[in-house]
């Protein structure tokens, strides 16, 4: 496998960073992961804002304008064997001495892989997927896509655990997202889900998910979601760049709505696999 390390591309095994980056030491830098269908990246001009929104929250600046950025994108997939793919991208704030402030004159580390990317089997679309509930414990800072993902990777344990796929996250008696993906419900047929600020990570699937809702006339809303109205759904659905849109069945080991997927995730599954690209 082809990754990208500070300029070159060379073999996965080929690539080095120092014990002192920043984002090995602190976990002091931020990440996208970008999907391709067909060697065709989805929604990457999305992906790139949301890359910029990241960087500027932890005031880290963008080594790349997005035309370089794009370049080299397509340039990794050209170099992958495989169609469809998962594009990782990480910048940290470079290799110094150990100190909490910000170093200066210090150039970022700026990393891409791309690996085969897994898409919900058909027995996933046709059966759902269980989740586990938790409460959110992680920082105030969602929105931004960081390599400090150690709450991420506890909550998703707990759904390994506990034979789930994902955790579905509360704060404060309120609906926020799951370990790596956002959550919708669906409520007499309009799909709703939390608004997009600093508790949850603006998905790119989740504007997806609403874009095709409105051009496929399914009544869609944002606004605040109790975890009462959560666990009292008709419908419950993950999204990512990795699970597209998947339903929830089963929820802390107990069948969900009658353990089916439901007709809004049917009928918006259907349109998201029209609006991939090839």
């Amino acid at each position: 496998m082809t990754c990208y390390l500070n300029g070159d591309f060379m073999p996965i095994e080929d690539a080095k960073i120092s014990v002192l980056d920043r984002g090995f030491i602190y976990g002091d830098g931020v990440y996208e992961l970008i999907p391709v269908y067909r060697r065709k990246p989805y929604r990457l001009t999305q992906h790139l804002a949301r890359l910029q929104h990241s960087l500027d929250g932890v005031r880290l600046a963008n080594p790349y304008p997005d035309e370089r950025w794009t370049v080299l994108i397509h340039d990794l997939i050209g170099r992958q064997a495989f169609e469809n793919q998962g594009v990782y991208l990480q910048i940290t704030r470079g290799a110094a001495k150990r100190d909490h402030v910000f170093p200066t004159g210090v150039p970022a580390t700026v990393f891409m892989m791309s690996n085969p990317l897994a898409t919900p089997s058909p027995q996933v679309v046709e059966q759902g997927v269980a989740v586990v509930t938790a409460v959110d414990e992680r920082w105030l800072h969602c929105d931004l896509k960081t390599t400090s993902l150690l709450g991420n990777v506890l909550a998703r344990q707990l759904a390994a655990d506990r034979g789930a796929v994902e955790t579905v996250m509360f704060r404060q008696g309120f609906l926020t997202e799951a370990s790596a993906s956002n959550v919708l419900i669906v409520k007499d047929g309009v799909l709703i889900a939390p608004p997009k600020d600093n508790k949850i990570l603006p998905g790119i699937t989740y504007d997806a998910a609403f874009e095709l809702a409105r051009d496929g006339g399914i009544p869609f809303a944002t606004r605040p979601v109790s975890q009462a109205e959560a666990m009292d759904a008709d419908e419950m659905l993950l999204s990512s760049s990795t699970k597209e849109v998947i339903a929830i069945t089963t929820i802390d080991g107990r069948p969900f709505r009658g353990g089916r997927p439901g007709p809004v995730f049917r009928r918006l599954h259907a349109l998201f696999q029209a609006s991939k690209p090839g």
